[in-house]
């Protein structure tokens, strides 16, 4: 090897070095100024959407949308690979990120709660929460979505961000997601009879008031987090901190280290899950919990519901709080806002850090893509919800429905990770 290919060579390559380096300081700083100007871009739309009715609300989606795609895409949040990171590769650190913004989403929507409904033993459901019914059904629904995320590589909400990343598999994903969703419209009816329409509706606070929810969700999600980290330290035959796998890299040391770390690498986990926490709260102030499966699901249903291909009655669907797929009358929907505000966000950050690479699709992409898009659709659908709709906004909420989702979408992960390994071996 010649010392120029090291970089020690004439004062030519020197110089081309040193100029490549500044080039790369300029990208450092130019691209995430253009993603500040995107966002500026902005303005004149957010101006349009206060003109319309509830446009203050439909401004707040937007924002939401917006700080959602930006933490998704920079802290790559993704239930799937947070999964597979601690399942697979015995790195925990994902997957206490989801504890942490669950943790932190249960205090917070507790507190909203307890405002809106002061006595939950009442009888009544806090208005508009995920809170769905549980029953075989529902535990089939997260395994149909834990398969779709095998398969496709991804969850929805994290298909979304990749969309905006340029994703070569993510747009097959989705469309095959809306196949899921007319599927899941088809079998609906008989399913309902079957099992959903008598399984019980379970609210935790209303069984255990508010304190005794809000302790026995901590308890579980604190009994996870120690079990993951003791199961870490005996594979690694090593002990650190709790905190330390979370916030590792979270402390840069200047003004320009803070500004390059939001815009180089990745944010670190702990940061990822706290802000999912809390933007899934401030959600509910000022409109309904966060889902990304509405606006599609809607969509489908109106187009088939149009051509006669979906029954024009969903029997009890309508009636549970989720993921709703009533047809909207308007484009300009808070779920709308909230998932374009999310595309928009997630570009931006993509952008800024460089990580915007579009490129074709292989065959491979596309089947996969489809298939598990099919898979994660009808789990969506029949489940009310995906990993951010049911396990997320539910779980938070206190709804036993959206525990058990995630349950089961976890135990087929756990399943197919294994049977990866083991055929792995075999090979």
């Amino acid at each position: 090897m010649t010392d120029s290919s090291w970089g020690l060579g004439a004062g030519g390559t020197a110089a081309g070095q040193r100029a490549a380096g500044a080039a790369s300081v300029a990208s450092a700083y130019w691209q995430p100024v253009a993603a500040v100007v995107l966002l500026l871009a902005l303005w004149p739309f957010q101006q349009a959407l206060l003109q319309r009715d509830g446009g203050r609300t439909l401004v707040f989606a937007l924002a939401i949308g917006l700080a959602l795609g930006v933490v998704l895409q920079r802290s790559r949040f993704c239930f799937y690979c947070h999964a597979r990171d601690w399942l697979q590769r015995d790195d925990p650190r994902g997957i206490l990120a989801i504890i942490l913004a669950l943790a932190v989403g249960v205090v917070g929507m507790t507190v909203v709660q307890s405002s809106w409904v002061p006595n939950p033993q009442a009888g009544q459901l806090p208005p508009d929460m995920h809170i769905g019914p549980v029953s075989w059904v529902l535990v089939l629904a997260g395994l149909a979505f834990g398969a779709g995320m095998l398969v496709s590589g991804s969850c929805i909400s994290a298909h979304w961000y990749r969309l905006a990343e340029g994703s070569a598999a993510s747009p097959f994903a989705l469309l095959g997601t809306a196949l899921g969703f007319a599927l899941g419209f088809q079998t609906w009816n008989p399913l309902y009879s079957l099992a959903v329409a008598d399984a019980p509706v379970v609210w935790l606070p209303q069984h255990l008031g508010y304190g005794g929810a809000l302790l026995l969700q901590l308890g579980v999600l604190a009994a996870w987090a120690a079990w993951v980290w003791q199961r870490h330290v005996q594979q690694r035959q090593r002990s650190l901190p709790l905190a330390a796998a979370l916030v590792a890299d979270a402390a840069p040391r200047s003004v320009t280290a803070l500004w390059r770390s939001l815009w180089q690498g990745r944010w670190n986990y702990a940061l990822g899950g706290l802000l999912v926490g809390l933007i899934a709260t401030a959600a509910i102030v000022r409109m309904r919990p966060l889902g990304v499966t509405a606006l599609l699901g809607s969509q489908v249903r109106g187009a088939l519901q149009s051509q006669g291909w979906v029954p024009d009655r969903l029997n009890g669907l309508d009636g549970f709080a989720g993921c709703a797929t009533l047809p909207a009358a308007t484009w300009a929907t808070p779920n709308a806002l909230v998932l374009l505000g999310l595309l928009a966000g997630a570009f931006i950050a993509a952008f800024a850090s460089r990580q915007f690479r579009p490129r074709l699709p292989t065959g491979r992409d596309a089947g996969r893509g489809l298939l598990g898009g099919v898979l994660l659709g009808w789990g969506a659908m029949t489940g009310i919800g995906c990993t951010v709709g049911t396990l997320l906004s539910g779980g938070m909420a206190g709804a036993l429905s959206g525990w058990v989702f995630g349950a089961a979408m976890l135990l087929v992960l756990w399943l197919g990770f294994r049977l990866q390994t083991w055929w792995g071996s075999r090979a």
